[in-house]
């Protein structure tokens, strides 16, 4: 006889298991152990000349209607030739499947791999650009699912609120993360490479650097009487000569460097590239480093803070020293004496990949493996040279050629 919601709610057991059957095979088993979850739905069916039971819920989750269908389901894939068991155990596969090949799982796996070896700051962007722009739309989806088209609605959904920049910032970080996937094989394609020219281009900021060489003359005769104090003033003249970040030098160690060998080694990790970099120093960069020596010398850093020795100079001193004395976002920034010295470097016929090692950039192509010590006694020559050429614009020579000093 076919049960009624009544009897199902109201059906209690005793000392021991009740069965309450509705027909088909479909039956309620109450349990004693478990008050609140004590009512299941059960199939009895026979496969293979063998008698087995299915779950089909928990009431009240699974009302005793919901309950008649999934038994007609189960009873059509039996009427098919097939085990509903097995059928139930491959779909729940099948769905955690997809939970775990899920956009969101795999770029969390990738990010925990992969963004170790990045810096604090950087790594806590990549996480809030996933966060914020990403998961919200594309995070429960299949990643071998995702078709360009979807992850271009989510980039001009970022373009739409003036981020540009963000946005293809972003389709580079899901690139990796699809990349990933198809390595570990959860993805057969990368669609953010479909997205090409899709997005306008993002115009970088410029930052702006001298060039001219009278106007250099002039900036080293403003630093050179820069007012300063003494550590600030000796950081700011040396940035011309060492090609440096503004970061990578106000956290100058001593025990990097060698004044003997007038030899400056930046650990990996302090780096952009992540790779050891070799910065010969000029005689007038030794002289500097001598000459703050005698103040910063016994502790850790040789810039340190005005507020505690224990730590190291702010990395805008330098940007903030160049605005004391006038010089404008549009004219110079603290970057621009990179940009300095490789415009002129190369107009005045330094190796091209010298200046590049020296700069610190990471290589490209088939000699992409940085070698810190590669062309370094050309780079020594090249170093000691570009400060003696701003020594004399400093005197006042207009053009001072390096071509002919080159070795």
């Amino acid at each position: 006889m076919a049960l009624t919601e009544l009897q199902v709610k109201n059906a209690k057991a005793a000392d021991k298991p009740v069965k309450l059957s509705d027909g088909g095979g479909l039956f309620l088993l109450v349990q004693t152990t478990n008050p609140k979850d004590s009512k299941y739905w059960r199939l009895a069916y026979r496969f293979g000349g063998k008698q087995k039971t299915l779950a089909l819920g928990v009431y009240p989750d699974v009302s005793l209607s919901e309950a008649r269908d999934r038994r007609e389901a189960a009873r059509k894939v039996l009427a098919n030739g097939a085990d509903p068991g097995v059928v139930k155990k491959a779909q729940k596969a099948a769905v955690m499947a997809l939970a775990e090949n899920s956009f969101e799982v795999v770029a969390r796996e990738w990010f925990s791999k992969f963004t170790n070896g990045f810096k604090e700051s950087h790594t806590k962007t990549i996480s809030a650009r996933l966060e914020n722009d990403v998961y919200p739309w594309l995070g429960a989806r299949p990643i071998g699912e995702i078709s360009p088209p979807e992850l271009l609605a989510v980039l001009h959904r970022i373009e739409s609120r003036g981020a540009l920049d963000t946005a293809h910032r972003v389709r580079a970080i899901c690139g990796q993360v699809f990349r990933y996937a198809i390595a570990t094989g959860r993805a057969e394609r990368d669609p953010s490479a479909d997205l090409k020219g899709a997005l306008p281009p993002h115009k970088g900021k410029h930052l702006a650097a001298i060039t001219d060489p009278v106007q250099i003359g002039k900036l080293m005769r403003d630093i050179e009487g820069y007012s300063g104090t003494f550590i600030v003033r000796c950081a700011f003249k040396l940035a011309p000569l060492v090609f440096l970040r503004p970061i990578e030098l106000t956290r100058a160690e001593w025990a990097e460097i060698d004044l003997d060998k007038a030899e400056w080694r930046i650990p990996a990790d302090k780096m952009k590239m992540k790779a050891l970099h070799i910065i010969p120093l000029s005689d007038q960069a030794v002289a500097i480093l001598r000459e703050v020596h005698t103040l910063s010398g016994r502790g850790k850093y040789v810039f340190p803070s005005v507020s505690s020795s224990n730590k190291h100079m702010a990395k805008n001193t330098i940007l903030a020293a160049l605005r004391s004395m006038g010089y404008t976002p549009a004219q110079m920034t603290a970057h621009g004496f990179r940009h300095m010295a490789s415009t002129l470097l190369n107009e005045h016929g330094f190796n091209a990949d010298a200046i590049e090692r020296q700069l610190a950039h990471k290589a490209s192509g088939v000699r992409a493996t940085y070698n810190a010590a590669e062309y370094l006694p050309e780079r020594r020559r090249m170093m000691q040279h570009w400060a003696d050429y701003l020594d004399g614009l400093k005197a006042g020579a207009v053009v001072l050629s390096l071509q002919g000093k080159v070795a």
